[in-house]
């Protein structure tokens, strides 16, 4: 389970802060607000990507589960190539609500997952990783769903 969370967070993560790079790229107008947060999200999770590339290594296992199956399908709150590209074509508020409503579901996606981690798995250092990124990502959740609510 550990090994598992590690090589399907990285890529999940990894989406994240695609969609945070998006979010700060001036020509989105992306509000202030959401580019507090693209750039909250980025500074927690570029360091959870190297932990949890660093305990890989440690293991001996590789950064992707080798099951031959595509795991952003399988992986709870994934955007698709599609989903990110009618994302890109958004602007202004518009972009704002897109954005903060795909955030909420990758980051319930996680949490989902850091969660079935916590159940199952049996390193320390994934477990506390797992309840950063629950207690992290569950504020962010919070945030995203009073920039949605105010939009409307």
């Amino acid at each position: 389970a550990d090994v598992m969370f590690a090589q399907m967070m990285i890529p999940h993560h990894e989406q994240a802060i695609e969609m945070s790079d998006m979010a700060l790229d001036p020509t989105m107008g992306a509000s202030e607000e959401i580019l507090d947060l693209a750039t909250q999200i980025k500074d927690a999770q570029d360091p959870e990507i190297t932990q949890m590339k660093n305990l890989l290594m440690a293991w001996n296992k590789p950064e992707a589960a080798d099951s031959g199956m595509d795991h952003s399908s399988m992986m709870s709150g994934m955007m698709s190539s599609d989903e990110m590209a009618e994302l890109g074509k958004k602007m202004g508020k518009d972009f704002d609500v897109a954005w903060a409503e795909a955030m909420i579901a990758h980051h319930e996606g996680a949490i989902e997952m850091a969660n079935t981690v916590l159940d199952d798995g049996t390193n320390a250092e994934i477990r506390e990783l797992a309840q950063v990124i629950v207690k992290g990502q569950q504020a962010e959740i919070e945030t995203l769903q009073s920039i949605v609510a105010e939009a409307k």
